[in-house]
């Protein structure tokens, strides 16, 4: 009616400049759960967790390799106090990972839940009823038969029951359905995935990580002490720890002997005994990568390796006041490394010395000292030393492989030039004034082990083949419904309709209709008595 003003309810009477009323508290938590508990929140966090791990196996880590940490530190002097403030030298213990953990965890919760409470609903109930109209189903066929429409129901049922069709006769019509398994599927990978998340949270919680450094002859023995770097959850103790301990005899490394590859590394071994308690016999291992050596529910794991020259340091009154060897990082090619070897104990003042480790060592014009061959054919250590105060009485922790000089003064020859001298096996280099002298004794190789005990492991590896077994189901379990009527029509004749529906498109339900309706015709299923009419010869409906 032209000039009137249609209406649907009070809200249209409101001020169009006037602002709705601002959500009470309540309100306002419950807007906020259907958001975080959403499918669509929970494929955002699982994306972002994806994302986040990614500079885990990027960055190096302190719990996997802190020879590597230290490494990348002295290597980019900008980026590495920057990684640390963010966490990204130790990502999976970092806070705003375990936000994004944690929210996913509530996340998928929140929508697993009510979910499976629907589903088991779901499971419970009957294929609904047949529509009135078949033909307007997106797949059907009809055609006529002499068989009476009893006969009809009765082989649809059959047929249907035979084809795994949870089945339920209405009147003249037949409703079936099957690929319940499929929904089952898509809600056991979704608790799957709630699993994992807490298998992996039970690991973060009750689980430890750490690092040690063990040089060729020496031992570990498994004590929070011991170790270099160690990490662990808020609820574990010091008792929790696996009383193991362990000795490496020797250390063998083999390298890529010629070719472009000359001196990569192919494979390296530590032979080693243990003890799983103090009251056992030893053992003996052969510890490889990717073949750690299980111990309990220890897990101890071979990571990196590198050399470790062997000193003796004497000082101005001739006493002896450091002997052993003093691991060197590699962080130059073909096994070059660099370290420093500190005696706080020398008298009158405390010695330091600076140094790199050839493997096999030659001299470059333009680059110095460099190693041509990581295995050692021709060692030689390069030292610098220094006297005065090493700062490691400050209380400052410090690294064991950083020379801090800053309180110290190089020592120099007669004509003022730094003091450096390079050594081979068993060759000692004189300090000037009587301070003293270092001897190069030989190398041991050392290895970098790692410690690890996660018992959310296994609940991880079970939830993972649940989710994978949910995938499969979700994409190959067909969900659909089939609907059969059969009623008397002109001239006596029976009208047979069947039609279909799917939850997806292109899985042959066409197909299958049409194997259903050969099997009406054809009279592939009879009577279970051997007695009662089969379905005859049918003729298409115009």
């Amino acid at each position: 009616m032209a000039g009137s003003t249609l209406t649907t309810g009070p809200q249209l009477d409101r001020d169009p400049d006037e602002r709705p009323p601002a959500m009470r508290p309540v309100e306002f938590a419950r807007w906020t759960w259907r958001q975080l508990t959403s499918m669509r929140t929970a494929l955002v966090l699982l994306f972002l967790l994806t994302l986040a791990a990614v500079p885990g196996s990027i960055v190096p880590q302190t719990g996997a390799n802190p020879v590597r940490v230290e490494q990348f530190k002295a290597a980019h002097k900008v980026l590495g106090p920057w990684y640390d403030r963010l966490s990204l030298f130790n990502v999976y213990a970092a806070p705003w990972f375990a936000a994004i953990y944690l929210l996913l965890f509530v996340s998928l919760a929140g929508c697993v839940v009510p979910r499976s409470r629907a589903h088991l609903a779901t499971l419970r109930s009957r294929p609904p009823d047949a529509p009135r109209h078949l033909d307007r189903m997106p797949e059907s066929q009809r055609w006529t038969t002499d068989a009476d429409a009893a006969s009809v129901g009765a082989a649809a049922v059959r047929v249907l029951r035979d084809r795994r069709y949870r089945v339920e006769v209405r009147g003249d019509a037949i409703s079936a359905e099957k690929g319940y398994l499929r929904e089952t599927g898509n809600l056991v990978f979704h608790v799957a995935l709630v699993l994992l998340l807490l298998g992996v949270g039970v690991g973060k919680l009750y689980g430890y990580k750490g690092s040690v450094l063990v040089v060729e002859g020496s031992g570990f023995a498994n004590t929070v002490t011991s170790y270099d770097n160690f990490g662990s959850g808020a609820a574990f103790q010091d008792s929790d720890l696996t009383p193991f301990s362990l000795r490496l005899h020797r250390l063998d490394v083999r390298y890529q002997a010629s070719g472009d590859q000359r001196g990569a590394p192919r494979d390296f071994e530590a032979h080693l005994t243990y003890r799983p308690d103090p009251d056992s016999r030893p053992r003996s291992y052969d510890l490889r990568v990717n073949h750690p050596l299980g111990i309990g529910g220890d897990k101890v794991f071979l990571l990196a390796n590198g050399y470790a020259p062997v000193f003796t340091v004497r000082d101005s009154t001739g006493h002896v006041v450091f002997d052993g060897p003093v691991p060197f990082l590699p962080d130059r090619p073909q096994g070059g490394s660099e370290g420093v070897v500190k005696v706080p104990g020398a008298q009158p003042d405390q010695l330091g010395f600076s140094g790199l480790f050839m493997p096999t060592a030659a001299l470059d014009l333009q680059l110095g000292p460099v190693s041509t061959y990581p295995d050692t054919r021709r060692p030689r250590v390069f030292l610098n030393a220094w006297y005065g105060d090493l700062g490691t009485d400050s209380g400052v922790p410090q690294s064991v492989y950083k020379l801090v000089t800053t309180h110290m003064t190089q020592i120099r020859n007669a004509d003022g030039s730094p003091l450096a001298k390079a050594l081979a096996p068993r060759q000692e280099m004189s300090l000037p004034d009587g301070r003293g002298s270092i001897r190069f004794d030989g190398v041991r190789r050392f290895a970098t082990l790692q410690v690890s005990h996660d018992p959310g492991k296994p609940w991880a590896l079970g939830a993972a083949a649940l989710a994978l077994v949910g995938l499969l189901l979700s994409l190959f379990v067909r969900r659909r419904r089939i609907w059969v009527r059969a009623r008397t029509g002109a001239a006596g004749r029976t009208l047979v309709e069947v039609a279909g529906l799917s939850r997806t498109e292109g899985d042959g339900l066409a197909d299958e209709l049409s194997e259903i309706r050969a099997g009406l015709r054809l009279g592939e299923v009879g009577d279970d008595s051997g007695s009662g009419p089969a379905i005859g010869p049918a003729d298409e409906e115009d």
